[in-house]
């Protein structure tokens, strides 16, 4: 079990993001976006991968490269807080880094791999941290985050992409 996290135990800007997690066992919650996300990504044509619901947009390839960044990163931030790194962990600039990914010259069926693999990853991992290491504290980015709290985070980020994608990005 992985507890919610307190508003103290992250950034405020995190909070939409754990906020919009519903409550529940989070391992549990992560699996099942899991089975969304692959689903959504496998049931789209390759043509529509490339789409923008509006120009300067990012495509819904690129949209999966950042959530497989994004999730990668965090449960990077989770691992060296959980095994009580106190070295202050740098943020990352998300649409340099998608730019930088090339997303829209790789495949759906490529990047929904690459997403099973990292969520697989992220899910060994929060599965096997004891208590004391889920409620340890680190700095990521400037601030103050536990390691529970970015476990949350993941999630939240993911439902926050997985709606964009099923809303803007369906409708046109």
């Amino acid at each position: 079990m992985i507890p919610r996290p307190a508003a103290s135990e992250y950034a405020p800007f995190y909070a939409r993001y754990v906020d919009g997690v519903p409550d529940g066992d989070l391992p549990s919650i992560l699996q099942a976006q899991l089975n969304q996300v692959l689903a959504f990504a496998r049931g789209l044509s390759e043509e529509r991968g490339g789409h923008r619901y509006a120009p300067g947009k990012w495509s819904i390839r690129e949209v999966l490269g950042h959530m497989v960044d994004v999730e990668r990163i965090f449960a990077y931030r989770a691992l060296r807080i959980a095994r009580g790194d106190a070295t202050p962990l740098a943020g990352f600039e998300e649409n340099a880094y998608v730019q930088a990914g090339r997303f829209d010259a790789r495949t759906l069926a490529d990047l929904a791999d690459e997403y099973e693999a990292v969520r697989r990853a992220t899910l060994h991992l929060f599965r096997h941290l004891h208590d004391e290491a889920l409620a340890r504290s680190g700095t990521a980015n400037g601030a103050d985050v536990t390691v529970r709290a970015l476990a949350w985070i993941i999630a939240g980020h993911e439902r926050h992409h997985l709606g964009m994608l099923r809303g803007a990005y369906s409708e046109s």
